[in-house]
């Protein structure tokens, strides 16, 4: 009976200190659950982009189909203002801006992304990303080429940084081309993908080099090759035995999800282990057309993960790449990169602090689950490779201990055991 009351009292201790720590935590995430209220996400705005979709498609006098055809979005894209101005009235001063920004700069938007714009707001994220901005002619300390790929292709088509893995960069194609790009200068006036016989010097490169185990298509946009040249080299790296993974970089499912036809499906389920790595950037991007897409693809076997970019005034807020992250989890996409906006000229504004990056990561370790933080990471320059950046959580270490600053900013001895 003694010890039976004893281990009462101590359940009853025990079971009040648990409630106040529930309620500490409750506390820490109530200013998140307050502003996340006024967050919008894709997933809620699904009246307003079909409201805006069915403006599109008046003015290109198309139908339903035409729009889940991808091959239309492409041949459809919105390239001069006088017909963006014709769907969504600009201000005489904003027209005016892209038409000087497009003579030294390409742009290029989808049906799909453009029906995502909020035009009563011009600091819109979806807009800031797609549509061009006078201050892309105002900057003076950006380069052309900051991560030096030209300084690290050691066979045509082939960007080399790491000891076992590469790039093939197969097209300069886009469904939209976003402003911060880090390759515009690979864009030009003309689609062009890279013709089949850089490709073959690429796959020889490969081939003569045992120690590349991971291959990543790229661009452009990998998944703007037409079904056949993707079988092609997915089924030329799938017969290279030292080739363990085929990785294909791509925004189709944020700028076009159509493209994730049943015929492409298949073609990615003829070649495991396939990797995709998308990019989202802002949580109204995650729509139910991009959830689709998604589901399509994890169907055929491929593991989707989001490169995202922290980009000033778009989601260098941490609530917001929080919200968004969250949204990815829900559509099975797993945040696995943040990276620190390049410096490519024309893109400066949209260049955040690294201390912005550091309080994003602050906000989500501890805040969220481990399976909404991805890493931080700068790219060092020239070719320098992928850097990541953390918040200092190991304040000192030696032989006997490690002190450590939890992600409540609490400062801990834990023992280093020999």
């Amino acid at each position: 009976m003694a010890i039976e009351l004893l281990q009462g009292k101590f359940d009853f201790q025990n079971q009040t200190r648990s409630q106040f720590r529930a309620e500490e935590l409750k506390r820490k995430i109530e200013p998140y659950l307050q502003k996340s209220k006024n967050i919008p996400t894709g997933l809620e705005l699904t009246e307003f982009y079909s409201f805006q979709k069915e403006r599109i498609l008046r003015y290109l006098n198309a139908t339903e189909k035409d729009w889940e055809n991808w091959r239309w979005q492409i041949k459809n894209r919105i390239t001069s203002v006088n017909c963006l101005n014709s769907i969504f009235p600009l201000p005489e001063k904003l027209q005016q801006e892209i038409e000087e920004v497009g003579k030294i700069y390409r742009w290029a938007v989808s049906p799909y992304y453009l029906s995502l714009m909020d035009f009563q707001n011009l600091e819109d994220p979806i807009l800031l990303q797609g549509i061009p901005k006078i201050d892309e002619l105002y900057d003076e300390y950006g380069e052309e080429d900051p991560m030096g790929e030209a300084l690290t292709s050691p066979a045509p088509g082939i960007t080399r940084r790491y000891p076992d893995r590469l790039i093939i960069n197969v097209t300069n194609k886009c469904a939209m081309y976003c402003r911060h790009c880090q390759r515009r200068r690979n864009i030009g006036e003309i689609d062009q993908h890279q013709k089949k016989r850089c490709l073959m010097s690429a796959l020889d490169y490969i081939k003569a080099n045992p120690e590349i185990r991971d291959v990543l298509i790229t661009g452009g946009d990998a998944l703007l090759l037409s079904d056949n040249m993707l079988d092609w080299i997915l089924g030329e790296l799938h017969k290279i035995p030292h080739v363990e993974i085929k990785r294909l970089g791509t925004r189709v499912p944020v700028t076009l999800p159509m493209r994730v036809t049943d015929s492409l499906l298949k073609i990615l389920a003829k070649y495991p282990p396939i990797y995709i790595n998308t990019q989202f950037n802002h949580p109204k991007e995650v729509t139910q057309e991009a959830k689709k897409a998604a589901d399509k693809l994890i169907s055929a076997g491929v593991v989707l993960g989001n490169q995202a970019v922290l980009l000033k005034g778009i989601n260098n807020d941490p609530d917001v790449m929080k919200k968004m992250n969250q949204e990815l989890l829900k559509i099975r996409v797993r945040p696995y990169y943040i990276f620190h906006a390049k410096n490519v000229k024309g893109t400066r504004h949209f260049i955040p602090t690294i201390q912005d990056g550091l309080k994003v990561m602050e906000n989500l370790r501890g805040y969220t689950s481990g399976l909404a933080v991805p890493t931080y990471i700068i790219n060092a320059p020239k070719g320098g490779g992928k850097t990541p950046i953390l918040p200092q959580y190991l304040i000192s270490l030696d032989e006997q201990q490690a002190v450590l600053r939890t992600w409540e900013g609490k400062i801990i001895a834990y023992e280093n055991i020999h």
